[in-house]
């Protein structure tokens, strides 16, 4: 097959967290009642008339300002005209001429080197309703009809799969922290479109382009993407061509498969909404808005690595929001944070998954886990330890020391004691002190066991090697 290089952009669909929908106050909500929450707007009664949510507007600046782009200071919605069943308007309400963010740009990490990914435009648009095909029939769910969405599309400047992979996955990660949407792809509140096309060199003209429509999971753009490529490259390599087309991702064939032919493009006959004002976006609005941004993804993993964290352990906090929060919450404190990372992601994290809850579901107050840290610092508790208590120190109000007390947990921290603990064990073993002076490396392992062994794990696993070793050469 034919090298080719392929040019990929990205459509996203992101369903805003507001408490309502965007032009009417039915409830914004996931997995109710079909047509439970409806009303007459939402539903296209002859008549009614939108009002603007101005929520919605807020949580699109702040799209706009986490994303890089430009703010459009004065805005106008546009009708787009077109006839489906899940339209009952046979129009949508959204942003053609003016869209509220422009110019942006997300930056990725591919194979260690930084790359931006550019953003054309972001607009503010609303949902249509679910529809759902029964054989010869359609049911529709007027729930979804008026939910709020931005759209946020990128300029062609990808190359390959892994790209639009990193791209969505930042998006995804920057919107959430942002608290603009909760992106579940599963539920369909983060949809993405990938249009591909592939020439031999880069002073070639684009060549004909498809569309991949409303992938459900990251890893499946990525998939899609790849399988598009192979698809072009060979109708290319027969000599043949083929017409701009709509496709969608099968999960069954893991392939993409032909939805349409576009014969001609689309004529939506955009104009201005007639029943909605002029949008006017003040500086006023924009910097109130800026102040309520949390801390960004970034910023976290550079702090953390600042505070002595791994850089792979700080990517493993950024992936869990509610760590993350909760880490937060100890940054000016002084505490070993190399020490709090560990815990968290290690014995913390397991009974988190283990019960299916947030680290906030617990009893571990900010005032007990710098006790809890610092325990493990000093060695007044070994990880063992912990393990036998930690189910006690995340559900009960009492004290690490209370809890200890209950426990019997108490440590050697002496370095006489455990000096001489050792000297026994090194008396009681010569096999596997020649051994270890034979240059056998499991003899120190089996020594070591036995000194957790004798002090029923009550003694710091370094602190010990350290003094072992010491004692053996």
């Amino acid at each position: 097959m034919t090298n080719y290089i392929a040019t990929i952009g990205v459509e996203v669909h992101v369903e805003l967290k507001t408490k309502t929908k965007i032009f009417s106050n039915s409830k914004n909500g996931y997995g109710q009642m079909a047509n439970s929450l409806t009303n007459v707007i939402d539903l296209g009664y002859p008549g009614t008339l939108p009002t603007l949510n101005e929520e919605v507007l807020n949580l699109a600046i702040k799209a706009a300002t986490v994303l890089n782009c430009k703010i459009r200071k004065e805005m106008h919605f546009d009708r787009k005209n077109y006839f489906y069943p899940d339209n009952p308007k046979n129009y949508q309400i959204t942003q053609f001429a003016t869209p509220i963010g422009y110019d942006g740009y997300v930056e990725i990490d591919v194979d260690g080197k930084k790359k931006k990914i550019y953003i054309e435009e972001m607009h503010i648009e609303e949902d249509t309703c679910k529809s759902t095909h029964r054989g010869e029939k359609t049911l529709l769910d007027f729930n979804r009809a008026g939910v709020p969405l931005i759209e946020i599309v990128t300029k062609p400047c990808m190359s390959t799969p892994e790209e639009a992979k990193k791209y969505l996955e930042k998006l995804r990660e920057l919107l959430l922290y942002s608290d603009i949407s909760d992106c579940k792809m599963e539920e369909g509140s983060m949809r993405a479109d990938a249009n591909v096309s592939i020439r031999k060199k880069e002073s070639d003209p684009f060549n004909t382009k498809a569309e991949i429509k409303n992938i459900g999971s990251i890893s499946n753009v990525g998939l899609s993407i790849e399988k598009e490529i192979e698809r072009q490259a060979k109708i290319y390599d027969a000599g043949e061509t083929f017409k701009p087309q709509t496709r969608r991702f099968d999960d069954k064939l893991q392939d993409t498969v032909l939805m349409r032919v576009k014969e001609t493009g689309n004529d939506y006959r955009y104009f201005p909404e007639p029943d909605i004002p002029f949008v006017i976006v003040t500086d006023e609005r924009i910097e109130k808005v800026k102040k309520e941004i949390p801390m960004l993804p970034d910023e976290r993993r550079l702090k953390y690595q600042e505070l002595g964290i791994a850089e792979v352990n700080a990517n493993k906090i950024v992936l869990n929001r509610s760590i993350s929060d909760y880490l937060n919450n100890l940054l000016d404190e002084k505490i070993n944070f190399k020490t709090a990372s560990n815990l968290l992601l290690g014995d913390i994290q397991a009974y988190l998954n283990k019960n299916e809850k947030e680290i906030t579901d617990t009893t571990l107050t900010k005032e007990r886990f710098i006790d809890l840290v610092n325990k493990m610092d000093d060695n007044t508790l070994t990880s063992k330890n912990l393990k036998d208590i930690l189910d006690k120190v995340l559900e009960s109000d009492k004290s690490i020391s209370e809890i200890m007390k209950e426990c019997n947990v108490e440590n050697i921290t002496d370095d006489k004691a455990i000096k001489e603990v050792i000297k026994k064990i090194i008396a009681e073993n010569p096999e596997s002190v020649a051994d270890y002076k034979a240059g056998h490396d499991r003899a120190i392992k089996y020594l070591m066991g036995q000194v957790m062994k004798e002090t029923k794990g009550g003694v710091n696993p370094k602190m010990a090697m350290d003094i072992l070793t010491e004692e053996l050469n």
